[in-house]
């Protein structure tokens, strides 16, 4: 059934993560490193689009991401927020919401949980691979090469971009 409603449908589901060399996304519910040009690329990149990501990444955020619709999943039902955000509990109604809302692009950006729900239904991944080793508590799933290939590549002062399109079986 999900292929099905994916195959009409014109919205590109695109992941984007800074993960460290060794595949690091957080620890202790934050990002463990600081890059500011690395935040400017993300920003550039999902500005102007919904952004989807689990509360725990938003609560790490400290406030909604200016200019992009804040989508927040949490499977508490009594989850809400005062804040210009919305809140869904599966990611089925959360990529709903957006094609019901005529976006041409939804970003997912996180945290482990919901890269791993979601990059099956994802159709690209912007992957920032940052310079270096770091321990973290969550890190990104593999990148099957089976499934994804590689299209470009833009190096940075401390990470380089990957930029992922899912291979089409025929």
């Amino acid at each position: 059934l999900c292929w099905a409603i994916c195959l009409f449908c014109i919205m590109k589901i695109i992941i984007i993560a800074a993960i460290s060399k060794n595949g690091v996304i957080g620890n202790n519910g934050k990002m463990p490193w600081h890059s500011k040009e690395e935040l400017q690329l993300f920003r550039e990149t999902t500005f102007g689009f919904p952004v989807v990501m689990g509360r725990k990444t938003f609560q790490s955020l400290n406030k909604p991401l200016e200019g992009r619709e804040n989508i927040i999943l949490s499977r508490d039902e009594k989850f809400e927020l005062k804040q210009n955000c919305v809140v869904f509990h599966s990611i089925s109604e959360a990529i709903s919401y957006c094609e019901k809302r005529k976006s041409e692009k939804c970003f997912i950006a996180g945290g482990g949980e919901i890269f791993k729900q979601t990059i099956l239904l994802a159709d690209k991944l912007i992957i920032s691979e940052m310079n270096f080793e770091i321990s973290g508590d969550v890190a990104f799933p593999k990148i099957n090469e089976k499934k994804w290939n590689k299209t470009a590549s833009k190096s940075f002062n401390n990470f380089n971009v990957n930029y992922y399109t899912k291979v089409i079986r025929q």
